[in-house]
């Protein structure tokens, strides 16, 4: 079998979207997702500019001999556009080599390790009472774990508040990614945030109870030790996991956190390599990794990677908002049932538009997610419906604190 074509899909139902399809001479196709949010045309170019070009007449079935040319032949390595670039290029050959199989992608993985996938959603509000209608409207939904945002009194606007208008006047509970020519400014208060969350956390658990799973994304916002403050201000609370508590590319600041508090930590949804996680698993200072397929790699680096931190009794909670297209979602549920360390996925429902360009066989039935029995992926893109959608740009927002200075957001 050999690659005779390979195209860039760039299209825009609901938010922008990077697919590559590769066609082999037996008729067989393989989508892979390449989305980067914010800068998915530096993808695109890179595949048709770059990679594209060195599929042709290539073996499909040889993905790891591929994975290690695209990874070493370029010399430069590592980044998030070359490591969403090889992802898009890995996880179409997997689903072609899983269609040849004639069996559901996870079956090649070594099968299913359980029979759903826990699953969390985003539950957000500007005050308690928008809050607690926002979990009960996901717990209608289905989801039995939840992630919980809020507004904090003194700042205008703090991503993952759904209910928050953008620079559009629309709410933005489907992206946060809002379509303007520019990024829209945000503000950010450390000190007024970590007075108001522990409040929040304790107001949540009255209302519903110890058993329900609650998670929260600090979003890189916090110094190490404003983290370990936060962490411990939280441990009556019980939550499933503080993720991204502090930027992590100095992955030794962890060390701080960990000494501090028992909240279990989640780290990694801007990582692409192993070689972001090496300190972080290796001393065992984080419970969850969060990087995605579509950003890290694809199946073949995020199957070695979490195999690594299964050593160390650490987790996957692989990254899957609404920046990750069906393909790269169908990609971590393939990977999510079949391996050993699994811990939960994130799943934000894409819109209808999407859903009409990616027809998908994976559910969510009861707070659990499955990737179907469908040979491959078990997703197929309409290229016609796709066409209807071109490029439209869009910029996630930014932050500045209360002195003008550029801050984490």
């Amino acid at each position: 079998m050999k690659i005779i074509a390979a195209d860039v899909i760039v299209s825009s139902p609901d938010r922008n979207f990077v697919t590559l399809k590769i066609t082999t001479d037996e008729g067989l196709t393989g989508l892979g997702d390449g989305t980067l949010n914010g800068r998915e045309l530096s993808v695109a170019s890179y595949l048709a500019d770059h990679v594209v070009p060195l599929l042709i007449g290539r073996d499909p079935h040889r993905i790891e001999d591929t994975w290690q040319f695209l990874y070493r032949s370029a010399y430069w390595r590592r980044g998030p556009v070359t490591m969403a670039a090889i992802a898009a290029v890995d996880v179409a050959l997997w689903d072609i080599k899983a269609k040849a199989a004639g069996m559901p992608l996870y079956q090649l993985l070594g099968g299913a390790s359980r029979t759903g996938i826990m699953a969390y959603g985003h539950a957000s509000g500007r005050d308690l009472p928008e809050l607690f209608d926002s979990i009960r409207r996901h717990l209608d939904l289905g989801y039995r774990s939840i992630r919980v945002q809020t507004s904090v009194p003194g700042i205008n606007a703090v991503y993952g508040v759904a209910a928050q208008p953008g620079v559009d006047g629309k709410r933005y509970d489907y992206e946060p990614a809002q379509r303007t020519p520019l990024p829209a400014e945000e503000d950010w208060d450390s000190r007024a945030y970590l007075r108001h969350l522990p409040e929040v956390f304790e107001a949540v658990r009255n209302e519903f109870g110890p058993e329900l799973p609650l998670l929260h994304d600090g979003h890189h916002r916090m110094t190490p030790i404003q983290a370990a403050r936060l962490g411990k201000a939280l441990e009556p609370y019980d939550l499933f996991w503080l993720e991204d508590c502090t930027p992590a590319e100095n992955q030794e600041a962890l060390r701080l956190v960990r000494q501090h508090t028992t909240t279990p930590l989640a780290i990694g949804e801007v990582f692409n390599t192993v070689w972001d996680y090496q300190t972080l698993i290796r001393e065992q200072l984080i419970d969850y990794v969060r990087s995605a397929v579509t950003h890290t790699g694809g199946i073949t680096a995020m199957r070695k990677l979490l195999d690594f931190a299964a050593q160390y009794q650490i987790k996957s909670g692989i990254h899957g908002p609404t920046d990750i297209s069906p393909v790269g979602m169908a990609a971590a549920l393939h990977l999510d049932l079949a391996i050993h360390n699994f811990g939960i996925q994130e799943y934000m429902q894409h819109g209808a538009l999407t859903n009409e360009v990616f027809r998908q066989s994976f559910t969510f039935t009861d707070g659990y997610l499955h990737p179907g029995e469908q040979p491959g992926l078990g997703v197929e893109l309409d290229e016609q419906v796709a066409a209807r959608f071109p490029y439209v740009p869009a910029y996630l927002p930014f932050n500045r604190l209360k002195d003008g200075t550029v801050h984490d957001w």
